[in-house]
């Protein structure tokens, strides 16, 4: 029984991510800012979150709490903004790949601060990926080629990843000292504060939200939150390399959705570059 638990959290986490990414692409087309749909989608689930109130861990009383939570708000609104800029800018065939390059990060960082030698599977690893990598981005104007990080969705992206990244050691933390219901609460609710800061620094009006839109918003905000819990859940229940792993396949779908919802062109070649990716990063993650 838990195993079928295990998968079904599995396939709602790539088909969410997914499809929160059609979402908030579907938004920026509709002209709505990034940083609008970035602090609402924070404000619905705070909001929806009122009802597990008196599920909260005492752990909240200690102080690592707020400080972990605080960090992770901030890193996780900042990250999902520069995640949706990138989306309003740039392709969700070419962007969704750019996932795989936390791995890469990740074994880097591993070489760099703990002297950890990787091993053949990772390097082999890092060379699929930039092989995948080469074929997807081979279908823009720029090529694979360092002009790529002229174009500023590209840019973002990373900036996405980098952040999400920490974002993610910080929410590791709370849910080490609480648990998964406490660690999401504070999750939307730290992400709603600062998201509405980063709101007010563009100098965006709420006001300006179009309301004709609030299907959008809702079904955004419910994608994003199923990415959140099944994330944390899979974490709880399986090796985490494994969990990444899985994950991965959210890449394929974010290609094969940009094809159909956005008319995406270079279908077969993006899907060829994707899976090279796939098996680079999983390389990476499992050995």
């Amino acid at each position: 029984m838990q195993n079928l638990t295990i998968t079904i959290a599995v396939i709602l986490r790539i088909l969410a991510n997914s499809f929160s990414n059609v979402f908030q692409k579907k938004l920026t087309c509709e002209k709505e800012s990034p940083y609008s749909i970035n602090f609402v989608t924070y404000l619905i689930l705070t909001l929806l979150c009122i009802p597990f109130f008196g599920k909260i861990s005492g752990g909240i009383s200690e102080i690592d709490f707020w400080i972990y939570s605080i960090l992770g708000g901030i890193f996780g609104a900042a990250g999902n903004s520069f995640l949706i800029k990138a989306l309003e800018k740039g392709e969700l065939s070419v962007l969704g790949p750019i996932n795989a390059y936390k791995s890469v990060i990740g074994l880097l960082g591993g070489i760099i601060f703990l002297k950890e030698l990787p091993s053949a599977a990772g390097l082999g690893g890092i060379v699929l990926i930039i092989l995948g990598s080469y074929l997807i981005f081979d279908t823009v104007e720029e090529k694979f080629s360092f002009a790529l990080f002229k174009r500023k969705d590209i840019r973002y992206r990373f900036y996405a990843l980098f952040l999400t990244a920490i974002e993610a050691v910080f929410i590791k933390k709370v849910i080490l000292i609480t648990d998964i219901t406490t660690s999401c609460i504070s999750t939307c609710i730290f992400g709603a504060i600062f998201s509405f800061l980063i709101l007010k620094i563009n100098k965006i009006k709420i006001g300006k939200i179009n309301l004709s839109h609030s299907l959008s918003y809702l079904l955004t905000a419910i994608c994003f939150g199923l990415v959140m819990i099944t994330t944390a859940y899979t974490f709880s229940k399986i090796n985490v390399g494994y969990a990444l792993s899985l994950f991965q396949l959210s890449i394929l779908l974010n290609v094969i959705l940009g094809y159909k919802i956005f008319k995406e062109q270079h279908l077969l070649k993006k899907l060829a570059g994707a899976v090279i990716v796939i098996l680079g990063s999983v390389a990476i993650i499992l050995y």
